[in-house]
């Protein structure tokens, strides 16, 4: 999805921060300044770089003889993203890893050469059976999705099903499918010497309910347990979560966003056996304390969805 780009993001937390420039962009979209699209390089580690601003968060690892990039933000951030790869590093980028099928996170890879890219299974299918997101405005006329603009170029060339390993020793990275959720495909990349993992948009934030696409196979029934199953997985392996547009969390902020989860699919089930339409549950659901109101069409979107999966 083209959420609004964050050009311009203060560094959040890390030690080291360098403006990329790149070509230029046109004004006005989406609210992003005249200029040249740039990212935020911060520092995790002398090997692993989030790269923040146009889309979700991209992480490169340095490895030892080439670079993986784990998403590629929304249109024209591509070229930003090599530019700083190249600053950071002269090795090869050599593989690219989508967390999921939206286009903040996969756009900017058809900038990229021919290269090896990796998704979850119904990551893949989702990407090349393009499907608008869930809530979001649909362009008049529709447009072809970027990879039917772009030759198909990029879409993945690889994929997993629950679980794939990736290199050895410091430069691994495994890959983990725990179930439905903002996607049916939402992959977490562990980086096992770094103790982090990515979790992509299944957990982009902490301070609001998520984005259910049920286009591309979101489950509001599944979605809490699947972070739970996440959370007993990997919480022996990680300390640190890169989350899809927000700040690096922990795993009991992973938990208290499971926990919000499970007592929004709790307060619809039982405003569904009340008797009350979405519509009802829309009106009269207030957020919890310290959790914003969805904006937009989330909150009926994501109630509608969850009463047509509970029947």
């Amino acid at each position: 999805m083209h959420r609004r780009d964050l050009l311009g993001l203060l560094l959040l937390g890390g030690p080291l921060s360098k403006t990329i420039g790149a070509f230029q962009q046109p004004a006005g979209r989406g609210g992003q300044p005249a200029g040249p699209p740039t990212v935020e390089v911060e520092k995790l580690s002398d090997t692993l770089v989030l790269l923040r601003g146009g889309g979700g968060t991209t992480a490169v690892l340095l490895r030892g003889d080439g670079v993986t990039v784990v998403d590629t933000k929304n249109p024209k951030f591509g070229t930003p993203i090599m530019a700083a790869i190249k600053e950071l590093s002269g090795r090869p980028i050599t593989t690219i890893i989508n967390t999921h099928c939206h286009g903040d996170h996969v756009s900017g890879k058809v900038e990229f050469p021919a290269i090896e890219v990796i998704a979850q299974e119904n990551t893949a299918a989702n990407m090349k059976n393009w499907k608008p997101v869930a809530g979001f405005p649909v362009p008049d006329p529709p447009q072809p999705s970027i990879f039917a603009q772009n030759g198909n170029r990029n879409l993945p060339t690889r994929t997993f099903g629950d679980r794939l390993t990736l290199g050895k020793g410091p430069d691994q990275i495994e890959l983990y499918y725990f179930g439905r959720g903002h996607t049916n495909g939402d992959a977490w990349i562990l980086f096992p010497s770094q103790r982090v993992v990515h979790a992509g948009d299944i957990f982009a934030w902490n301070n609001q309910i998520p984005i259910l696409d049920s286009n591309n196979g979101a489950s509001g029934v599944s979605y809490p347990d699947t972070l739970m199953k996440a959370h007993a997985a990997l919480s022996k392996s990680a300390d640190r979560i890169i989350t899809g547009h927000s700040t690096v969390m922990t795993f009991n902020d992973l938990r208290a966003f499971a926990d919000l989860n499970r007592s929004f699919l709790d307060a619809a089930r039982a405003a569904k056996k009340k008797g009350q339409t979405a519509d009802d549950f829309v009106k009269t659901w207030t957020p919890p304390a310290g959790i914003n109101a969805p904006t937009g069409a989330r909150l009926p979107t994501n109630v509608q969805a969850i009463y047509n999966e509970i029947g």
